[in-house]
């Protein structure tokens, strides 16, 4: 039989879509990572189709969410001849409304619970619950803190994302200087990982100086305003780099050097992918930028994993999916190369809002997306 995690990781690399074609091999996450994969017998979740999903979702707090969100709704739109209902619910970043909304979705009679939890420790008890009551449960973009809360987790690996991103930022700084960290949302697992891994990398620097380490909630105007307050409080002469885990913080750190009246040519190197304005503010600007989408295509492939559970096929416990890792024009470093350069990756022709590897393919727009779910 055909090895499944082979099937599962070329899946992972595909369904990023045309815009991230360039790197098409197996995730480097996956390659890179040191400890085993296990695989995952599912057979005690088998049953025949048609089936039953329930999605417990974080929130569409943010423009990456929303992404995500339709990501998911395309895939199950997909694959609707397996699907008897897939029914959704919406925490609205509350973790407590999330507990009550999967509850619910157990009262259901659902055959599998899909989830994107809204914090690492809230819903860990729950999630346990759900497995030992024989509902299988796959968790996508955000992890839970224990193993034995899910079958398989669905990411893109945010431990390689703010490795690659702040090894390119201290090489960059030739080892020395002064950074400002700008985290997404305090609590949730990709930022805290991200976090982690971070300042795991700029601690082998002793000449990179953390200025400040601000949560901004993923938000494009907390970035902003929070970098506004760390300019006029440091001086934007002073901070040398700006290390955001997305352009959508990124973006408002730039837009704020630039409120402050700082030149182009003087605005320190940046990080931050998914964001499209991000990649053009580094485009129109030419400041150093290095961008690691965080793919929601997550989504799509949690949707594909979740029905092989219910088929009873061997899974992996994380399934990686993949990544680019866009660098702007001449900023390459020692460690981190690009597999596509800014100026190639940047979508001019998009909306600034637009979230990059979307993995819907090119007729994809945020705007007028709608599918028709089983139900």
């Amino acid at each position: 039989m055909k090895s499944k995690l082979l099937s599962f990781v070329a899946l992972a690399g595909l369904a990023a879509g045309p815009a991230m074609a360039d790197y098409s091999g197996l995730p480097r996450t996956f390659l890179w990572n040191p400890d085993y994969n296990q695989m995952i017998d599912t057979s005690q979740f088998a049953k025949e189709g048609p089936y039953t999903i329930g999605f417990s979702n974080a929130s569409q707090a943010d423009l990456w969410l929303v992404t995500f969100f339709h990501g998911v709704q395309w895939a199950a739109d997909r694959n609707r001849d397996k699907l008897a209902r897939f029914i959704v619910t919406d925490a609205n970043s509350d973790p407590t409304k999330q507990v009550s909304d999967i509850q619910d979705l157990l009262n259901q009679d659902i055959d599998l619970l899909l989830v994107n939890p809204a914090t690492a420790d809230a819903l860990d008890p729950i999630l346990r619950r759900t497995m030992r009551s024989g509902v299988p449960v796959v968790t996508a973009a955000r992890r839970v803190e224990s193993d034995d809360s899910f079958v398989s987790f669905v990411t893109a690996s945010d431990t390689a994302l703010a490795r690659m991103s702040a090894t390119w930022m201290a090489e960059t700084l030739g080892g020395e200087g002064r950074v400002v960290l700008l985290p997404g949302l305090a609590g949730a697992s990709p930022a805290e990982m991200r976090l982690n891994a971070a300042r795991e990398v700029f601690a082998q620097f002793p000449g990179i100086e953390i200025v400040d380490t601000q949560y901004t909630s993923w938000s494009p105007a907390n970035g902003k305003q929070i970098m506004s307050a760390i300019i006029q409080r440091e001086g934007a002469d002073t901070i040398d780099g700006v290390w955001a885990d997305s352009g959508l913080q990124g973006s408002g750190s730039v837009e704020a050097f630039l409120n402050a009246g700082v030149a182009s040519s003087d605005i320190p190197p940046h990080t931050g992918g998914d964001l499209n304005r991000m990649y053009k503010l580094a485009l129109e600007h030419g400041f150093p930028f290095a961008g690691i989408d965080y793919t929601p295509s997550i989504g799509i492939s949690a949707v594909g994993l979740a029905l092989d559970v219910l088929e009873g096929a061997s899974v992996p416990k994380r399934l990686d999916v993949n990544f680019q890792v866009v660098i702007s024009e001449g900023d390459e470093t020692e460690s981190i190369k690009a597999d596509v350069m800014l100026a190639d990756y940047v979508a001019v022709d998009r909306p600034d809002d637009f979230i990059m590897g979307h993995g819907m393919g090119p007729d994809y727009d945020p705007k007028t997306f709608s599918v028709d779910l089983p139900n």
